[in-house]
């Protein structure tokens, strides 16, 4: 029954995930996420349900327009089928239960900012705004400990951002300084820290990944956000297990 569940929560996964596209691109350009109705972003012809199934309309439609024929971006699919599995691999982690449900919040935030730093190079004050009530919320149900180590988190995450991107002269933008401090509020001190590791480190492979293959441009900025989410889903789930095996192992 463990397996049939995740498959629901895949299904249902992927329903966010179509949602989460949504958020990410129209609060990035200041727009309602309600109104007005999905359309293709070259004709403006209003969607039919057929064409809003989560991933098997991008399939069936072939990724192009049903009016026009224009290319659908492959950023649908892929967030929807990203959320769906990863919201099914956090109830295999964790079942039915609190944590889950904190996984879940947790996630939505990573899947939103990524969408729209891809899309529009913008996290919005708007969805950062909300998820830190949340995340408070959710930090006065169920502390950290110490209990102050959530504050601290957020302090901590935008301090050390904001001093980085005061000695790279704008290397890092204010909306992931910002993330950096609702992150901390989840994950608190030694996690956030985790999280900027582990960003930076995948951040700075597909730098090198671009110059091998000729792609880099020196004047083009590129999306933070998505080596952002990557490290913070690493530390939140690993960062205890890592923590412990490192200092086991090189500060005994």
């Amino acid at each position: 029954m463990e397996y049939i569940y995740a498959v629901f929560v895949l299904l249902y996964g992927m329903v966010f995930g179509s949602f989460f596209n949504v958020v990410g691109m129209r609060t990035a350009k200041g727009q309602s996420v309600i109104r007005p109705r999905s359309s293709c972003p070259a004709c403006r012809t209003p969607l039919t349900w057929k064409e809003l199934v989560p991933l098997f309309s991008y399939l069936f439609l072939r990724g192009r327009c049903r009016t026009c024929g224009a290319k659908i971006s492959f950023l649908y699919p892929a967030t929807e089928l990203l959320t769906g599995l990863l919201f099914s691999l956090s109830y295999l982690q964790f079942g039915f239960s609190w944590e889950w449900l904190q996984a879940l919040v947790f996630l939505s935030l990573l899947m939103i900012v990524t969408v729209s730093d891809l899309d529009s190079m913008i996290i919005p004050n708007r969805v950062l705004l909300v998820f830190s009530l949340l995340f408070l919320v959710i930090r006065l149900a169920d502390p950290l400990v110490p209990w102050w180590d959530s504050l601290a988190g957020a302090l901590l995450g935008f301090s050390v951002l904001y001093l980085l991107a005061a000695v790279t002269r704008g290397g890092m933008g204010g909306g992931d300084i910002k993330l950096f401090f609702v992150l901390g509020l989840f994950l608190g001190t030694k996690k956030v820290l985790l999280t900027l590791f582990f960003a930076s480190f995948l951040g700075t492979l597909f730098g090198l990944l671009l110059i091998a293959l000729k792609k880099f441009r020196r004047k083009k900025p590129v999306p933070f956000a998505p080596f952002i989410g990557v490290g913070a889903w690493i530390a939140y789930l690993y960062g205890d297990r890592l923590l412990a095996w490192y200092l086991s192992t090189f500060l005994q």
